[in-house]
């Protein structure tokens, strides 16, 4: 099993020696170099937005638990501002997502309002500075994806296509909410040995990178917490990923 280390070490040098950096509330803000508490009261704001997410049409395992928005960025490490593309699809080989690859799905938009506040481009920039001391390029091609899971059907799975790999550079897992639910456990394995570790993310602004060349992660279902009614039970991420090499297109 990898180790969460008692002592956190930095968030560039655990990716380098590690494939991955689990941050902790507490130090979210300051291993990205946010500006607190400015920037810890704009993302709150921009929280309520996950209660908008509508139904994720794509899913082909028969669920209705999923809500999403998608947008993507091009980050150009000059210094020049963040960009947003004009809306398009989200393409995976079936390599990398052998139930939803291989097809485009078009998924609503982030809400402008969201996708240009500053907080939200303070939080995609600086992650983004952060890979680049990892793997050093001109440019990232990021994708962003708003998510709620939900148990109204009495479960939600978080990665109904198992454990994978996502076929990018970098993958954050920023953990939004989570309200009366159990389960949810999160899984991360090396790509190439029989290392990994499980854990649960429960605290908003919990955060786990990694380097999706060298480890494969999933989280398990979500269930109603005992005695809660299912009708409340929530998940909610953002999901972003970090690739130098253009977006993933067919």
């Amino acid at each position: 099993m990898f180790n969460i280390a008692t002592v956190q070490k930095p968030a560039d040098q655990s990716l380098r020696q590690d494939g991955l950096s689990l941050l902790m509330p507490a130090d979210f803000t300051s291993s990205l170099q946010l500006p607190v508490p400015l920037w810890t009261q704009e993302w709150q704001a921009l929280t309520e937005s996950w209660n908008r997410l509508p139904p994720d049409a794509h899913l082909l395992d028969g669920g209705n638990y999923r809500r999403r928005r998608h947008a993507c960025f091009v980050q150009n490490l000059d210094g020049s501002a963040l960009e947003q593309t004009p809306h398009r699809a989200h393409w995976q080989p079936t390599d990398y997502n052998a139930l939803h690859g291989g097809f485009e799905r078009w998924f609503d938009p982030v809400e402008p309002a969201v996708a240009e506040a500053p907080a939200w481009q303070d939080l995609l920039a600086s992650l983004g500075r952060l890979f680049a001391q990892v793997k050093a390029v001109p440019r990232w091609y990021i994708e962003a994806h708003q998510f709620r899971i939900d148990t109204t059907e009495g479960v939600g799975r978080p990665t109904p296509e198992g454990a994978h790999r996502d076929g990018v550079d970098f993958v954050v897992v920023l953990l939004v909410a989570r309200r009366d639910v159990k389960g949810g456990e999160t899984r991360v394995f090396d790509a190439h040995g029989p290392h990994g570790m499980r854990f649960l993310m429960q605290e908003p602004l919990t955060a786990l990178l990694m380097d999706d060349a060298r480890v494969i992660h999933e989280t398990t279902p979500i269930f109603p917490a005992d005695g809660q009614d299912r009708q409340r039970g929530v998940r909610d991420t953002l999901v972003l990923t970090y690739r130098a090499g253009g977006f993933q297109a067919p």
